[in-house]
């Protein structure tokens, strides 16, 4: 089974340059994209494969976020206008510790929903009870990098027994390579403030035992940086650097505070920098040297983080505030451009994540593709449609989204989830939860 798209306007890219095809075919066999290029003239015959006519719309790659904790969709709006460290530590971790694996099931169902329906298709997560969490992944066909989230500040040698390493060990052999390569699992020591510098190194060594990413939030306030050098006379970025950490394929969320030194650090690792400008200014934690990042050639990609903090999952936000702070901060109209903006969404992402053959619409890609309806006003005149994807599209935007070939969205249809199910179960969830 295959899809013969038709008459449509392809945004992607080919050996990292921006391509545009206007009026192109792009064909689909399987899981994989199979022709991009010209109208073929078999459009009409029956070759097997279903129709669909993309005049006045798009095709991009899926969108990928890069960093969220998708079960955290129950607490969207729980705990608004604090800071990070009063966020997190008076409010979240405590209404965390309620939380069941079936209660994670449906939070993360919940935000596949809003996920698929704003065209992201691959997502890189950090949360717990990750079990529940593939297992809506893997029932929803989307694509995803799973991470128990690890935490333990006990300074010790030892940590053979401890629970939550021994966990994600299991979930690594269990899930990574899961449905058709569809989930893999990365280690996520949750960052340096909640994890000792031993306990770093250890679940560090597991990751390169299992030959595994690494996925870590760092530097992400200043509070955090300053007591980096405080309590250990280096910056966050250092302090990982020297661990080791660093030297395994990683996914660094946040980045707010690195300095240059930093930056030249994470680009001799070939560290993955994700960019998270909603969460970050929401609890005024600041805006990340993107513009810096760029320029060094790090590999920059973007994330929601969780809806809590955000407080929602959706791409195209983070790609305008991408494309727009940064412009503004430095009184530059060129420090981010839109491209670029929207190149950190698609291709980046899948980069960050290890998915290397997503990202693209290319010939021998995985089908993780997006249709948008170009045919609002907001998107005319069609002078430039990457601008337009970038600083006017809206999740609403969104028509069709295809993950490894098959269509799981389509004009408000879930072909995969059951809304109403989803719903009647997060109310009841969050009933327990707030009262």
């Amino acid at each position: 089974m295959g899809y013969q798209i038709e008459n449509i306007t392809v945004i992607t890219w080919d050996n990292g340059e921006l391509k545009i095809i206007r009026n192109a075919t792009v064909e689909t066999e399987q899981n994989k994209i199979t022709y991009v290029g010209a109208k073929k003239s078999n459009f009409l015959k029956d070759n097997g494969k279903a129709k669909i006519d993309g005049t006045g719309k798009a095709l991009i790659p899926g969108l990928v976020n890069a960093h969220t904790h998708i079960p955290m969709t129950l607490l969207r709006s729980y705990a608004d206008d604090l800071d990070l460290h009063t966020w997190l530590f008076e409010h979240i971790f405590k209404i965390e510790d309620k939380l069941t694996a079936d209660d994670v099931y449906w939070g993360t169902q919940f935000g596949l929903m809003e996920m698929l329906a704003g065209g992201t298709t691959c997502f890189s997560d950090m949360y717990y009870f990750v079990d529940s969490i593939a297992e809506a992944t893997a029932e929803s066909g989307m694509r995803a990098l799973l991470s128990r989230g690890l935490t333990n500040n006990d300074d010790k040698d030892d940590y053979s027994d401890d629970y939550r390493l021994k966990e994600a060990e299991e979930i690594f052999k269990k899930w990574n390579g899961a449905v058709n390569d569809r989930i893999r699992v990365a280690f996520a020591p949750h960052a340096i403030y909640t994890c000792a510098p031993k306990y770093i190194k250890a679940v560090r060594d597991t990751a390169e035992k299992l030959n595994a990413y690494i996925h870590v939030h760092l530097d992400e306030t200043l509070k955090e940086h300053e007591d980096s050098l405080r309590q250990f006379g280096k910056t966050p970025a250092r302090h990982l650097y020297d661990i080791g950490l660093f030297d395994l394929p990683t996914i660094a969320a946040h980045c707010v505070h690195v300095t240059a030194q930093d930056l030249d650090l994470m680009k001799e690792k070939d560290v993955s920098f994700v960019h998270n400008p909603g969460s970050n200014l929401k609890l005024g934690s600041g805006i990340a040297p993107v513009p810096e990042a760029l320029v060094k050639g790090i590999n920059v990609a973007l994330g929601t983080d969780g809806a809590s903090s955000n407080n929602n999952l959706n791409m195209w936000e983070e790609i305008n505030l991408a494309a727009l702070i940064h412009k503004g901060v430095r009184r530059d109209p060129l420090a981010v451009k839109a491209e670029e903006a929207f190149k950190m969404a698609t291709v980046n992402g899948a980069k960050a994540l290890g998915f290397n053959n997503a990202g693209m619409i290319k010939e021998g890609c995985v089908a993780d593709m997006v249709i948008v309806d170009l045919s609002k006003p907001h998107f005319l005149p069609e002078h430039n449609p990457v601008s337009n994807l970038a600083y006017s599209a809206q999740a609403s935007d969104v028509e069709k989204v295809f993950v490894d070939g098959k269509i799981l969205y389509d004009k408000g249809e879930y072909k995969t989830l059951d809304r109403e199910k989803i719903l009647y179960n997060v109310n009841r969830v969050c009933q327990r939860l707030f009262g």
